[in-house]
């Protein structure tokens, strides 16, 4: 297993659709009883389920893995305090994607009102 400032040393995530426990252990340098443990602790971390039970991960729960990790292992953060750093930046996210639309869409209503007159 990768120490933990050995981010930087964590290789690339290849172009497929899913990855198995155990890749997604060697491309994070993380256990796959760690990888467990975490499906049960972050909610949005739920890698599709098939025949026996086999996790099937994503890429972008790959991304969230390595972002996990960074948190616990890095910045010294607690499994709760991760969590909720984890949601500030989704709703960060989300309140930005509204802002955007909502910003297109008085644009877009402007124009419409200028097309009326």
């Amino acid at each position: 297993m990768l120490e933990p400032s050995n981010n930087n040393e964590l290789p690339v995530i290849p172009e497929k659709r899913y990855f198995t426990i155990g890749e997604v252990s060697e491309l994070c340098g993380v256990k796959p009883h760690v990888l467990r443990y975490w499906e049960q602790e972050f909610t949005d971390l739920s890698p599709v389920k098939r025949r026996g039970n086999r996790r099937y991960y994503q890429r972008h729960e790959v991304l969230m893995i390595r972002q996990i990790r960074a948190l616990l292992y890095e910045q010294g953060y607690t499994i709760s305090g991760a969590r909720a750093h984890l949601m500030s930046d989704n709703s960060k996210e989300a309140v930005d994607s509204s802002k955007q639309l909502i910003h297109q869409m008085i644009v877009e209503l402007e124009d419409i009102l200028q097309l009326l007159k």
